[in-house]
């Protein structure tokens, strides 16, 4: 039986101003719960899910105070879901412990300049995971990646994708020995760039692009070819179609 107390806790952390107040998120699901419960130093402070789901991932649980651990019926995880359809589980995790940001000289990162729709941050994280991608650097604009509706989007590749948020201005000048690449209408097809193998690839905001004064800080500008009539990409999209072909 989960008390007032705990219901109202959780509720709270689908505002960003809790879940920076908690250092906490919150992630919903079978498979989301999962690999975070799989993943790399997270501490899950509370988790509650139907006792079938219990007895089966009983593997899952070992680092979890069992004081921590609830088994709710389908009345208490209505009251604590997010989501329109709440689906047997829901866990509280603090937050990734995010050190300093490693040298990015000889890596292939992403940088997004003021990204505001949860579910395109969410599916852009889970690129990046499949590409083997393991920094994400965010303006300060842009949606927080512990939005609920993020870390649903990411099916947990959250875990091992880690995000930063900063001024995207400062940071280029900081590292003038990384070379970013912007996604621009007006840059060089793809097919025709030499091949991108390290830097950043800077994708813009979902209306407005990329920032004028972060394009002009840009190495180089790229673009997808483009054979039909559509008049621009979804961020995500785009960023896909981006990674596919520079790993190819």
């Amino acid at each position: 039986m989960l008390s007032k107390k705990i219901v109202k806790y959780i509720q709270s952390l689908s505002h960003k101003k809790f879940r920076d107040e908690e250092n906490a998120f919150i992630a919903e699901g079978p498979k989301v719960v999962a690999e975070f419960l799989s993943g790399r130093n997270l501490n899950c402070k509370i988790l509650c899910a139907y006792g079938d789901w219990l007895a089966a991932n009983k593997n899952l649980l070992n680092n979890i105070l069992p004081g921590n651990i609830y088994e709710i019926d389908e009345m208490s995880l209505q009251k604590i879901s997010l989501l329109k359809t709440p689906n047997r589980v829901v866990a509280v995790f603090e937050k990734k412990l995010t050190k300093k940001l490693p040298r990015l000289e000889n890596k292939l990162s992403l940088m997004l300049d003021d990204i505001q729709d949860p579910g395109n941050l969410g599916t852009i994280i889970r690129i990046a995971d499949w590409f083997g991608i393991e920094n994400i650097i965010c303006s300060e604009n842009c949606v927080d990646c512990y939005n609920p509706k993020v870390v649903q989007s990411t099916m947990g590749s959250l875990v091992r994708v880690d995000v930063w948020y900063t001024s995207l201005l400062s940071f280029i000048d900081e590292h003038k020995n990384i070379s970013v690449y912007a996604a621009a209408l007006s840059g060089i097809s793809l097919n025709d760039c030499k091949k991108i193998k390290a830097g950043i690839i800077l994708i813009g905001n979902e209306s407005t692009g990329i920032k004028e004064e972060l394009l002009n800080k840009a190495t180089q500008k790229i673009t997808i070819p483009k054979y039909g009539h559509a008049e621009s990409l979804n961020a995500a999209v785009a960023t896909g179609i981006i990674l596919a072909q520079v790993k190819l």
